[in-house]
C-alpha cells in the first residue's frame, strides 16, 4: 500500500506508516489540482494539510486513492460530499492542536491588555514609553467565546484559571465547564464581553458572521480575537472599528486569502493599526501540536487500511468492528438502496464463501459494509461485487 504525504507533515506519520510496511512518499510543500491528480495513480492513501484542496474533479480522478488524512483540525478545503460519492474515506486531527490554540489566546488576551505588541514595536525603533495607561490586569475581566467545542473549553477553563469570569455562545446546547455561563445569543454576549474570541469552524452560516453590526455590538474598549477561520469576521468593518476607537484591540491568526508559501509582502487591512497583534496561521503550530497531529491521523488511516474501521471519519458512517479469528476481511461503499445487502450476499454464496461476520452502517446516501469470510478473497470476487451498479467502492482489507 502506497502513501503520499504533503506539506511537510510531522516526520512521525512518516515513521508509523513505514513501521507497519506501506511505502511512503513525502513531498515538503502542497501541490496543484492538476499536477496532483498526475501524481496520485497507485497510491492508496494521501495526507495533506490546509494549502490542499481536493475538489470533485480531483475525487473523480483520483480512483486509486481510498482515504484522504487532513493533518489539522479543519476539512474545509476537502469536497466532503465527493469524496462520499467517490467512497473516499477522510480523517482529521479535532484534538491535537487544541491546548496550542488555547494558550495562544490566553497569552493574547494578555498582551492585547497589556498593549505588549506596540510596547514591543515602539522599543525596536528605540522609543521608550513607560506608560500604565489604558493597560489592564485580565483578572477580573469577562471573556465571551464564541463555539464551546474542544478549543472554547480549553480556553474557558485556562482563563477563568487566571480569575476571569467566562461566558459562551454556542448554537448547540453544551455543559458548561467550571463556572463558565451560556448565553442565548450572539448579542448578549457580544455586550457583555471585555474579551471575545472566536472558535467556529467555515460554513455559510458563519461567514462574517462578526460584522459591522455586531462589532457595535461590543462593548467601547473591549477586544476581539480570531484564531479560528478567515472568513469568519469582516476585516474591512475591524479595521474602522479600531481606527475609531470603539474597540481597543485585536489579534488575528486567520485570514479570508492566505498564501500558499511564506512571502515577503503580506497585505491586510490591519497592517500598522496600534494594539493589532497579526500572526501567519500559527494557532496550532508547536511541536507538540504536530507531533500529536501526525500520530492521531496517520493511526486512524492505518487503522482504516488494515481494518476498515471508520470510526472518526468526517464523511462517513461510523464502524469500528472486532477481527475473527482465521479470516479474511473485504469492504463495499454502495448507494443506500433496497436489496444491496441480497445482491453482496448472493454473490458470496455463487463463490462459495462462508460469511464468519457481517456489519453494514448506512446514513441517508451510502452504506458501508464490512464481512469477514474463512476463506481467501480473490479478485474475482472483488470484481464482481464492484460490479453491482449500486457499488462505489470495493476492496480487500485483509
Amino acid at each position: 500500500m502506497k502513501v503520499l504525504l504533503l506539506e511537510n507533515i510531522h516526520p512521525l506519520a512518516r515513521d508509523l506508516f513505514l513501521k507497519e510496511g506501506f511505502h511512503v512518499d513525502t513531498l515538503k510543500g502542497a501541490l496543484t489540482e492538476d499536477e496532483l491528480i498526475q501524481k496520485l495513480p497507485g497510491y492508496d492513501v494521501l495526507g495533506i494539510r490546509s494549502k490542499t484542496y481536493l475538489t470533485a474533479k480531483f475525487f473523480e480522478a483520483a480512483k486509486s486513492v481510498t482515504t484522504v488524512g487532513c493533518f489539522c483540525v479543519g476539512t474545509n478545503q476537502v469536497d466532503l460530499k465527493a469524496a462520499r460519492e467517490n467512497g473516499v474515506v477522510v480523517f482529521n486531527a479535532p484534538f491535537s492542536n487544541t491546548r496550542s490554540v488555547a494558550e495562544m489566546v490566553i497569552s493574547e488576551i494578555v498582551m492585547l491588555s497589556r498593549k505588549i505588541g506596540t510596547r514591543n514595536n515602539e522599543m525596536h525603533q528605540g522609543i521608550w514609553n513607560k506608560s500604565s495607561a489604558q493597560c489592564y490586569e485580565v483578572r477580573g475581566k469577562t471573556l465571551g467565546i464564541i463555539g464551546y467545542g474542544n478549543i472554547g473549553t480549553q480556553v474557558s477553563m485556562l482563563s477563568e484559571a487566571m480569575g476571569m469570569r467566562v461566558c459562551y455562545y454556542d448554537v448547540v446546547s453544551k455543559l458548561p465547564l467550571g463556572n463558565a455561563k451560556p448565553l442565548s445569543t450572539l448579542e448578549e454576549l457580544l455586550s457583555a464581553s471585555d474579551f471575545v474570541t472566536i472558535h467556529v469552524p467555515a460554513l455559510e452560516t458563519t461567514k462574517n458572521m462578526i460584522g459591522e453590526t455586531e462589532l457595535k455590538q461590543m462593548k467601547p474598549g473591549s477586544y476581539l480575537i480570531n484564531n479560528a477561520r478567515g472568513d469568519v469576521v469582516d476585516l474591512p468593518a475591524l479595521e474602522l472599528a479600531i481606527k475609531s476607537k470603539h474597540l481597543a484591540g485585536c489579534a488575528i491568526d486567520v485570514y479570508p486569502e492566505e498564501p500558499e508559501n511564506n512571502i515577503p509582502n503580506f497585505n491586510s487591512p490591519m497592517k500598522g493599526l496600534e494594539n493589532v497583534i497579526l500572526t501567519p496561521h500559527i494557532g496550532g503550530a508547536t511541536e507538540e501540536a504536530q507531533v500529536n497531529i501526525g500520530r492521531e491521523v496517520a493511526s486512524t488511516l492505518i487503522r482504516f487500511m488494515k481494518t476498515g474501521s471508520t470510526l472518526h471519519a468526517v464523511n462517513f458512517p461510523q464502524v469500528e468492528i472486532p477481527f475473527t479469528r482465521d479470516t479474511t476481511r473485504l469492504s463495499n461503499v454502495h448507494k443506500n438502496v433496497k436489496g444491496v445487502l441480497k445482491d453482496i450476499n448472493r454473490i458470496l454464496s455463487e463463490y462459495g464463501a462462508n460469511i464468519q461476520a457481517q456489519s453494514l452502517h448506512t446514513d441517508s446516501e451510502i452504506g458501508y459494509l464490512v464481512v469477514d469470510l474463512n476463506q481467501p478473497i480473490t479478485d474475482d470476487l472483488i470484481n464482481s461485487i464492484q460490479a453491482i451498479k449500486t457499488s462505489v467502492r470495493t476492496r480487500r482489507v485483509i
